[in-house]
């Protein structure tokens, strides 16, 4: 209880001190170490390493560590230690000072002047654009060979570059004059020996939303509507949002748990901004694809490689015949021929053949029809062990599966695709899924809220968000054998990942808070962070684009936008090449490169009762549709001209919609969930008034 007494208190001073909009307190695991905390209660500025520098400079130029550096005797850069409040940077300062080059760290760009790309007659050899963020940027420079007397251009505008010496490195800290974005760097007339320039990657710092430009009716808008869903019935939510490299908004509404297994409302603990989400198929891209990225821009896997050339031939040896009703037979040599040549790239595209989810934990699936209340027996069973065993039976088991269309030909969402990928990553670095990611991603970022199976890492029940009823009965059909004949809450609620995976998969089990996974997806806009690189810049761009005009709404993996693609979820205005991923419990981050913005919805949608076979009461409130977040955040974007009629316009609209929806289906009900969601809305557009 002190301790929670305490985190309320440093956050209130923060939003006091800094107009930062960061609500909730900070709970679950130890975040001593927090940077932001620290200072906020001294009166301090946090240094690099995360201590407190009581005269509130941060470092000797007196601008603060505010490129997210990190310790400069190490090579971690704890994501904890740079989201912190960003130091005051006078406009137009600059200031070189000499220093000592980081351990361990991993450039942006680490390359020699002049000459750089080698390229005669042509000024791309002496000048280079590289990311950094307003209020944050340095450049570590050292001259050598006789070096002197050159000349250095940062955003165009001259350093002072008199007091640099033969051999010695500097640091360059431009905080002053960088750009968010793309920034650039000229280096001339250097006549005699070379410039050896280092650049580091931007961070994220803490921010308001005034400095990034986001309209303060905006936020209070999306705050309104969620709160009033929850006020209505829907269970809870987290949201963060990150702009120009700035955490500038957080806040959670709603309880850990808000109905009992029956469904009834109960009173329960509130959610923090620490509590954990099951993030559901958003898993997909923060395992598999991070993992895969990696290992592209690595050179240690090609997204054309074969799948049987990473697992073996008895991929494709061990399948076996099954006839799927609904398409064309596919003879067993045929099939097995198909699955040899299967790729990557196929998988990546969801085109790999495979069916959408073979229940391999239900003892009734019938794979031919994919009747999951089948009275015949699942000649691909695994069972509900939920242990190693069980997850290596299930590899055996996907080796096994044929194919049910030409690879290729179509694309079929399926959750078998990434759990094939989880172990071809499994196999390429010789590490379980979720120990490759921890030590590759996670601990490097000093990340504490993202992990697998969380009541096995150091969390409790309690710490996670419930994430469904008694959620075998959601269809109405008897259980199969094994069944959890309990509310989910700190474990994963796919089967598949559950019971054949032992939580650990491609295509779900991740469990994070909105901030974890707001520094992840945030590395997708710039590749790095601090003294990591994670992914190149071609790599990102592979992976996000588009890849078959069929399919526009996919990318690698990741969902794009593309000609309104995915307005549910990323907003009617956003830009054709915003991208992320949705998962089924109702969770959603959305990376929008032409607004340099992250945006990470958590909820937990399906912790409702079933309103019919399929469809959970939570899934028809506004806030399940997560679309309107980014489409009411480009409102007033940048600080551009807003009627201030607009806002009561746009939620009498959404109302509108809802209540045409309601008389189309002829539901008169007060306590139907898609009244209720009406109903909050209502109450939202008259509060504006």
């Amino acid at each position: 209880m002190k301790k929670r007494i305490i985190s309320w208190i440093l956050c209130l001073s923060l939003v006091l001190s800094s107009g930062a909009l960061l609500s909730c307190s900070k709970s679950g695991k130890d975040t001593s170490g927090d940077a932001m905390a620290e200072a906020t209660g001294n009166g301090g500025t946090a240094r690099p390493d995360g201590s407190v520098d009581p005269n509130g400079s941060g470092d000797v130029n007196g601008s603060g560590d505010v490129n997210g550096a990190g310790d400069p005797n190490g090579s971690k850069t704890p994501a904890s230690d740079q989201i912190g409040d960003a130091a005051l940077v006078s406009p137009g300062s600059v200031s070189v000072s000499e220093a000592e080059l980081p351990d361990g760290y991993e450039w942006q760009y680490d390359i020699s002047f002049p000459d750089w790309q080698d390229r005669s007659l042509y000024a791309a050899n002496n000048r280079l654009g590289f990311y950094s963020y307003s209020g944050q940027g340095r450049i570590y420079m050292t001259p050598k060979d006789g070096a002197a007397d050159f000349n250095v251009y940062i955003n165009d505008q001259k350093i002072d570059t008199s007091g640099m010496k033969d051999g010695g490195t500097y640091l360059i800290d431009f905080s002053g004059i960088s750009r968010d974005g793309q920034n650039s760097l000229q280096v001339s007339d250097v006549s005699k020996g070379s410039v050896l320039v280092r650049i580091p990657y931007p961070s994220l710092v803490r921010g308001t939303i005034e400095e990034v430009g986001i309209s303060a009716e905006a936020i209070d808008l999306i705050d309104r509507i969620i709160q009033s869903d929850v006020d209505h019935g829907y269970p809870s939510a987290q949201v963060a949002i990150v702009r120009h490299g700035k955490l500038v908004y957080e806040n959670c509404w709603g309880n850990i748990r808000t109905y009992d297994d029956a469904g009834n409302p109960m009173e329960s603990t509130p959610v923090t901004n620490d509590t954990l989400y099951d993030l559901a198929s958003v898993t997909k891209m923060y395992s598999v694809n991070f993992a895969l990225q990696y290992l592209v821009s690595q050179g240690k896997v090609d997204v054309d490689t074969k799948i049987c050339d990473i697992l073996g031939n008895e991929f494709y040896e061990d399948t076996i015949d099954i006839r799927y009703t609904g398409y064309d037979y596919i003879d067993l040599e045929s099939n097995k021929q198909m699955k040899s040549e299967l790729t990557i790239r196929n998988l990546l595209m969801h085109q790999g053949g495979f069916p959408a989810g073979p229940q391999y934990f239900n003892d009734r699936y019938d794979n031919a029809t994919q009747d999951y209340a089948s009275s015949k027996s699942n000649i691909l069973y695994v069972g509900t062990g939920a242990d190693l065993a069980a997850r290596e039976n299930t590899r055996k088991m996907i080796f096994k599966t044929p194919v049910m269309y030409e690879p290729g030909t179509k694309t079929l969402y399926s959750d078998l695709d990434f759990m094939i990928l989880c172990f071809c990553i499994e196999e390429i670095t010789g590490k379980r899924l979720d120990v490759f990611l921890n030590e590759t991603f996670w601990e490097p970022l000093g990340l504490t809220h993202i992990t697998y199976n969380p009541m096995q890492n150091g969390f409790t029940k309690e710490d996670c968000a419930a994430t469904e009823l008694k959620h075998e009965y959601k269809d109405g059909v008897l259980p199969y054998t094994g069944y959890r004949d309990y509310t989910i809450q700190g474990e994963v609620h796919d089967p598949n990942a559950y019971y054949c995976m032992s939580g650990v998969s491609g295509h779900a089990g991740l469990f994070a808070n909105a901030e974890d996974l707001a520094v992840l997806a945030s590395i997708m806009l710039t590749g790095g962070y601090g003294g990591h690189k994670f992914f190149s810049q071609d790599v990102i761009d592979l992976f996000t684009s588009l890849q078959d005009v069929d399919a526009p709404g996919y990318a690698l993996g990741w969902w794009r936008q593309g000609d309104h693609a995915r307005d549910y979820y990323f907003g009617s205005v956003a830009d054709s090449k915003a991208f992320g991923h949705q998962g089924f419990t109702g969770t959603l981050t959305v990376i929008d490169p032409a607004n340099d913005m992250v945006i990470v919805i958590l909820t937990n949608k399906i912790h409702s009762h079933v309103v019919k076979a399929g469809t959970y009461a939570g899934s028809m409130y506004t806030t399940a549709w997560h679309g309107f977040v980014p489409e009411i955040l480009e409102i007033g974007l940048d600080n551009a001209s807003v009627d201030p009629g607009i806002w009561k316009s746009l939620v009498s609209d959404m109302a509108a919609d809802t209540k045409r929806k309601l008389e189309n289906d002829g539901i008169t009900d007060h306590e139907y969930p898609r009244w209720k969601s009406y109903e909050a809305l209502v109450t939202v557009a008259e509060g504006l008034e």
